[in-house]
């Protein structure tokens, strides 16, 4: 006699289906102590939606026959989520965050507002998801949804991918130690500045500023990278290295 799902939230409501034999005619099914409201019911199939409960019960079928055999249902424990890392990313979605919990065992989907996820289980306490694609910059809530039930809400922000404007001064010695001054939109959440692929120290004034001190390079034109929470953006050959004279 097969019961499918054979788990369900604590909270129950959950629609669960029997088969068998013999079925028909009903008077009751139950959980443990408990009754189940039945909704549907053959001679070989009935349809309950499960009472509340908690642990792993023996579910039976009474009929005018006496009762049926028992088979084991499992309550689930609402999940619990406690923290999301990182907690920032490109509007655009595609990268891989961690969130840490309790529970989090048989967790099927993780929405970030209006879209979701299937999310991969790395044990009860953790889990990896991609993050699907943003409708718009800013904050949303973030849910886990398991067998148990739906997580209360963590937050994640969507980030704008930067966009480069203009560097000021645009040449410089290649012994570096040039302030330049980076102006676009989105720059707000900068985690570097390459320049000719070397990283160079910065400063964030807005979010359409930054100062970065040039590092030291080669002669000649070099592409300047920045990099922040939204993904990252270069100006090709936007900075010109300048050879000392000699004599």
């Amino acid at each position: 006699m097969p019961i499918s799902p054979n788990q369900g939230s604590t909270s129950g409501g959950t629609t669960v289906t029997i088969t068998g034999v013999n079925l028909s005619g009903a008077t009751a099914v139950h959980f443990g102590s408990r009754t189940a409201t039945i909704t549907a019911n053959t001679p070989t199939s009935i349809t309950v939606i499960d009472p509340a409960g908690c642990g792993v019960v023996d579910v039976n079928v009474v009929t005018a026959g006496g009762t049926s055999n028992s088979l084991s249902f499992f309550y689930i424990s609402p999940p619990i989520a406690m923290s999301i890392g990182p907690g920032s990313g490109p509007t655009a979605g595609g990268n891989t965050v961690t969130i840490n919990g309790y529970g989090l065992s048989t967790a099927n989907t993780v929405s970030f507002g209006s879209n979701s996820a299937t999310p991969t289980v790395v044990s009860d306490s953790q889990l990896s998801v991609v993050v699907p694609a943003g409708s718009s910059s800013g904050s949303v809530d973030v849910t886990v949804t398991t067998t148990g039930g739906t997580t209360s809400p963590l937050s994640y922000a969507y980030v704008d991918a930067p966009t480069l404007v203009s560097l000021a001064p645009a040449s410089g010695p290649a012994s570096g130690g040039t302030a330049v001054t980076v102006n676009g939109t989105g720059l707000a959440s900068t985690t570097a500045v390459t320049f000719d692929g070397t990283t160079a120290s910065f400063a964030v004034l807005n979010n359409t500023t930054l100062v970065a001190v040039t590092p030291s390079g080669t002669a000649g034109s070099v592409d300047v990278v920045v990099t922040t929470g939204g993904g990252s953006a270069t100006v090709s050959g936007g900075f010109t290295y300048v050879s000392g004279p000699g004599i």
